[in-house]
């Protein structure tokens, strides 16, 4: 009886010990990844908690944990001197990063690791709105010479995409710095005569966007047919939003918008068969991306589509992750051009 007791309790202490400590144990084992996005209240975070939630179920070989920052500016910047895993990078800012201007200028030389691209989400879509009953007196963006504009948080890539546009067309506005909860305040009040409006997929505003223009009666302020022209011409591409997109009135059907691109890219810490699945992943739950945010239908509709214009528009900037290339390849979307432009080889 005294044996079989001490038998009893040595099996019931290995089964707790499998059953308690195993599951610490198989958590342990999850690679963590220290993901950096945009602010709170921002498309960008909004954007990144829809898809960590999809992938920590999915992927639970990881363990994705998502870091507001003050902008995407900042997780790139971060992630090249090795403060996080993952980044929230656009074209835009990679091409300032590779040319070492703008708002990286002088930070080559703080670089410990080089970002690269893997995973293209959306584009963004920016442009302008201004009060209501103010409509009327502008033609175009060039009405806003010498005027204060809010085109957004100063490290923010929508502000320098919308500053890219305007100074394509050399559009001398004044800037002014708003806090995001107080611009529709700051509109109505006069602090500022316009301010940025952008859309996410082109169907899904910022919360902060939405937010003000049901505080305040703004009207969407579209380049004129003149200014489309010349921002084409500059290289520029415009798009047309339907204005019900920004669940408000804008007195307008269509909202002309710059686009540019933004992802949710890790670097080679990550290795290429993680970074295919993961896509391949992405892919197979887009429909259940879009449900929980707008932002997403873009890769519903065509994934492979929105990672070939990604990597064209971002390709000279920054090199390519080998298990975006990879998947590429597999979807018969990859250019040979590229070739010389994957990170690693």
């Amino acid at each position: 009886m005294r044996r079989l007791l001490f038998t009893t309790m040595g099996g019931l202490a290995m089964v707790l010990a499998l059953g308690i400590g195993g599951i610490p144990q198989a958590q342990a084992q999850a690679q963590e990844l220290r993901w950096a996005t945009s602010a709170v209240g921002s498309a960008g975070h909004r954007a990144k908690v829809a898809l960590m939630a999809m992938l920590n179920r999915e992927m639970p070989d990881y363990s994705i944990t998502v870091l507001p920052t003050p902008g995407a500016l900042a997780t790139v910047r971060g992630y090249a001197v090795g403060q996080f895993d993952g980044y929230y990078g656009a074209d835009i800012a990679f091409g300032e990063l590779a040319a070492n201007e703008g708002r990286f200028r002088g930070f080559r030389d703080q670089v410990q690791r080089e970002p690269v691209q893997s995973f293209w989400a959306y584009t963004m879509e920016v442009g302008l709105g201004v009060r209501t009953a103010d409509r009327d007196r502008f033609g175009g963006w060039g009405d806003l010479e010498d005027r204060p504009v809010f085109t957004g948080p100063a490290p923010w890539d929508v502000r320098a995409t919308l500053e890219r546009a305007m100074n394509a067309l050399d559009v001398g506005h004044r800037y002014v710095e708003v806090d995001l909860g107080l611009v529709a305040s700051s509109l109505s009040g006069g602090t500022i005569d316009a301010f940025v409006i952008y859309s996410t997929g082109e169907a899904s505003p910022a919360p902060w966007v939405i937010e003000a223009l049901l505080s305040t009666d703004v009207a969407a302020l579209n380049p004129s047919a003149d200014e489309i022209a010349r921002l084409e011409a500059a290289g520029l591409e415009v798009v047309r939003v339907d204005a019900e997109a920004f669940q408000a009135d804008l007195g307008v059907d269509e909202v002309v918008l710059a686009p540019f691109f933004y992802g949710f890219h890790v670097g080679l810490e990550v290795p290429e068969d993680d970074v295919y699945r993961m896509l391949t992943v992405i892919e197979a739950h887009a429909d259940e991306l879009a449900r929980s945010d707008a932002a997403f239908r873009q890769i519903r509709d065509d994934m492979v589509e929105i990672q070939r214009r990604g990597v064209a528009a971002s390709v000279d900037s920054v090199r390519v992750h080998p298990g975006l290339a990879r998947y590429l390849r597999e979807h018969d979307a990859w250019k040979e051009d590229w070739d010389d432009r994957i990170a690693g080889s």
